[in-house]
């Protein structure tokens, strides 16, 4: 699927809200306070957008990321994801916590331990990057080599693009915000609150 398909079929489900009201507006965990929300967690409720949203992730990290060894998810929301496209290209898979454990053996990464194999990482959406690139840190701690995160979505903004460059890290989306701005049926003002949103 391309950018604006991948932005269809999320709309489809209701996987993307807008709310024009600043009031309204919706509080990211970063504290980033938005007008758009892309929750790709719905996704997983919908076999076939799922199943389609698997096989374009799954044909992506085989172009972007072919020498890829091992699939990772962050948790939580990537975990699913990560496990369907493991599967369609028969790698072994791990998945990424946003902390280590308390108890236990303390890990960040569960699953088999990682021998220097190079990992794709599965992330349904990106905003900032602050937690992707964190989850790329815990898989090179922990023996992997991460190649490179493949996001379901991103956002798009100029500063997450440059901190994925100053960290070396690839970064590749299946669609992103520019698709669903072109995707949604929305009037001139509210395009207009969306842009200046972004451009901040």
């Amino acid at each position: 699927m391309n950018p604006r398909e991948v932005a269809k079929l999320l709309i489809s489900v209701g996987a993307v809200e807008v709310r024009t009201d600043p009031a309204q507006w919706f509080t990211w965990a970063s504290g980033e306070r938005a007008p758009v929300y892309c929750d790709n967690r719905v996704v997983i409720s919908y076999p076939d957008a799922r199943g389609r949203i698997a096989a374009s992730l799954a044909s992506s990290i085989r172009k972007s990321y072919p020498d890829a060894e091992v699939i990772a998810g962050t948790a939580t929301a990537g975990i699913p994801h990560a496990a369907w496209v493991a599967s369609l290209l028969e790698l072994p898979m791990v998945y990424v916590r946003g902390s280590a454990k308390e108890h236990g053996k303390g890990k960040r990464v569960e699953g088999r331990a990682l021998r220097g194999e190079r990992v794709a990482l599965v992330e349904d959406a990106v905003s900032f990057g602050g937690s992707s690139l964190a989850a790329v840190e815990a898989l090179n701690a922990e023996g992997g080599k991460c190649v490179g995160v493949q996001a379901i979505f991103s956002y798009g903004f100029p500063k997450t693009v440059e901190r994925f460059a100053a960290a070396g890290v690839n970064l590749r989306a299946l669609t992103g915000f520019d698709a669903l701005l072109e995707t949604l049926e929305l009037d001139a003002p509210t395009r207009e609150i969306l842009l200046a949103w972004r451009a901040r």
